[in-house]
């Protein structure tokens, strides 16, 4: 074999190696982000909205007793709800927050502050239901339905992102097979051509 026809195998069979390699990192990268993106949407979204909502049945719960004046759960099981939700929120801040959401959740952790404060003093005075306390369960409650709403905004973000990252593989797989059936002809062509020598 002559050193023109071992350049053109090398030439041949080095295309071939570089295009597999690069076609593979660009597929590596977008299963990373499509990795990514599943994680993210159990992560911080399904398990932040269960928070969410094991966090809206304690609020409903404290306002069902502070409605009914339940002096029993005022007493006994506030302290316990108040705990409850305490860890709930601590769960809730490992997620990972988008600046909208961390503006609202850092409302609701004001919010909610008012109200173990308003156990206390529920206790110790008779403030009025309507105006004093009602208002403060209502903004934790739009709170939690605004950080509910994220949630599901966020999900549908992250499933388009693997979505367009699933589509980008499916591009690239088809342009890598065309890509290869041509350099596949090219290769065939340097082989098989055999220049004539002058006589």
């Amino acid at each position: 074999m002559t050193l023109f026809n071992k350049l053109k195998w090398v030439l041949g069979i080095l295309i071939v190696f570089v295009l597999i390699i690069t076609t593979n990192l660009i597929d590596r990268n977008n299963f990373v982000r499509v990795r990514d993106a599943v994680s993210t949407i159990y992560e911080d979204r399904i398990i932040a909205n269960d928070l969410i909502f094991d966090m809206q049945k304690l609020v409903y719960e404290k306002e069902l007793a502070v409605t009914l004046s339940d002096s029993v759960f005022l007493h006994t099981e506030s302290p316990k709800y108040n705990a409850d939700l305490q860890a709930l929120i601590s769960r809730f801040e490992q997620t990972k927050l988008t600046p909208e959401e961390a503006r609202v959740f850092e409302d609701l952790k004001t919010n909610l502050e008012v109200l173990y404060n308003y156990d206390v003093k529920t206790l110790q005075s008779t403030l009025n239901y309507e105006s004093k306390i009602a208002p403060k369960f209502a903004k934790v409650k739009a709170n939690l339905d605004d950080l509910s709403k994220i949630q599901l905004r966020e999900g549908r973000r992250q499933k388009a992102i693997s979505k367009k990252a699933i589509d980008t593989v499916e591009l690239f797989t088809d342009i890598e097979i065309y890509i290869l059936v041509v350099l596949a002809i090219i290769v065939q062509v340097i082989v098989m051509y055999n220049p004539k020598e002058k006589a």
